[in-house]
């Protein structure tokens, strides 16, 4: 079956298959329709329920007595079940345990903690784009803002937090990547992503392993030694919280500079407008920023079980059903944001605080703060470098997945300043 475009008349049948190509490649009109027809829709191929509407998306986000997040938040067979947490941490459990975890791994995250490490994006990202843009004087007619940059930088940043060492750096991206791509056609984890969790699982027990002979300055040392009145995190929840890190604080904020640079070169007005910033490009790159977390978010889409039976819009999703929360729909909902479809750096800021890109109450996302740092920090040193830039949409290569939306590849044409 196909995906509906925005024309349709709504007479074929709804049909959500977030495993499609054709969806992932653009959901928003098969969102639209969500939201007007079936705001809370049953899926059948897949047994599985969907949110699509801001009001009823942000209630859930804070409503643990509902809403479980304790099989996991992948839609996914094979990951939804009650050891989800032994690779995705804290996003798999409830209070108090996600308390308790969420609470001794917290401190690595404050933002004094997170405003510390903006001398070293600032010194990573310079690095990266001296060299980018050193190819460039000498004659080459463009870079990749994924592969010179917004797939370096995030992983960097995480890697460098955790200690992972600059020669193993390569490899974990491309396990990580793995882990998060989708087969065409296969509606679960592909063999490949199975067997690159257990190799990074692995690599990350064996890290735990020589910090506790040799302790270190980094966050796998400092997990280690994390107390709270006593209690301290056993190995298989750092081990976990390790791999959630590289890839949901690596692969969600490479999305997000990638969906930037995309979506800014889409819209030639606004370009100039952020381009023209002046002496503090901060001034348009922060709405840049915000508009692209809300106009087409990195986490489309987040699980949850049902403990109880949901009844809204006359229809009722069973206690025990797996249930989506798209984020993706909510931040296009026609009842919060004006003309959403619309990609517009100089949306209100009252709008702006609307999205639901990092989820709500006791589950918003822990790197949210270091997700807007390291993209403000990237884009306002391309703003400061470049006059113009272009991308080439048709070769622009997307990755496909249920997870993460974003692109591998961004070929892009830089008139440096």
């Amino acid at each position: 079956m196909t995906v509906l475009d925005e024309h349709n008349t709504g007479t074929d049948p709804l049909v959500f298959d977030p495993y499609d190509y054709v969806f992932q490649d653009d959901p928003y009109p098969t969102y639209a329709r969500l939201r007007a027809e079936a705001p809370l829709f049953h899926e059948e191929r897949y047994d599985l329920w969907t949110l699509a509407r801001h009001a009823d998306i942000a209630a859930a986000v804070r409503d643990d007595d509902t809403f479980s997040n304790a099989m996991g938040v992948s839609l996914d067979k094979s990951a939804w079940h009650k050891d989800a947490h032994r690779v995705m941490s804290f996003l798999a459990m409830d209070p108090p345990r996600q308390t308790r975890l969420r609470s001794l791994v917290s401190k690595a995250f404050t933002p004094r903690r997170v405003r510390e490490l903006e001398p070293r994006i600032q010194a990573l990202t310079d690095s990266y784009l001296d060299a980018a843009f050193a190819r460039v004087a000498e004659g080459a007619e463009e870079i990749d803002w994924i592969a010179d940059l917004a797939g370096k930088v995030p992983m960097d940043v995480i890697s460098e937090m955790m200690g992972v060492p600059v020669a193993d750096r390569d490899e974990i991206r491309r396990l990580a990547d793995l882990v998060v791509h989708r087969e065409d056609g296969l509606q679960d984890v592909p063999p490949a992503g199975m067997e690159a969790a257990v190799i990074l699982i692995g690599y990350y027990a064996d890290m735990l392993t020589q910090r506790k002979a040799q302790p270190t300055e980094d966050l796998t040392s400092a997990l280690l030694a994390a107390e709270i009145d006593g209690d301290r995190l056993a190995d298989d929840e750092i081990i976990a919280f390790l791999f959630l890190m590289v890839v949901a604080g690596n692969e969600t904020t490479t999305k997000l500079l990638g969906n930037a640079v995309f979506h800014l070169a889409a819209h030639p007005d606004q370009r100039a407008h952020v381009l023209g910033g002046g002496a503090d490009p901060l001034a348009a790159v922060t709405p840049w920023v915000e508009e692209t977390l809300r106009y087409d978010t990195s986490s489309q889409m987040v699980a949850r079980h049902l403990k109880q039976d949901l009844a809204l819009h006359g229809v009722t999703a069973p206690a025990g059903s797996k249930l989506l929360l798209l984020l993706g729909s909510a931040n296009r909902d026609e009842e919060i944001f004006t003309d959403p479809t619309r990609f517009d750096v100089h949306r209100p800021k009252e709008e702006l605080a609307q999205s639901l890109s990092f989820g709500g109450g006791r589950h918003f996302c822990l790197g949210a703060n270091l997700a807007r740092l390291e993209a403000r920090v990237a884009l306002a040193e391309l703003v400061r470098r470049v006059r113009d830039f272009e991308v080439d949409p048709e070769r622009c290569v997307r990755v496909h997945s249920t997870s993460v939306r974003g692109y591998a590849s961004v070929p892009t044409r830089v008139v440096v300043r």
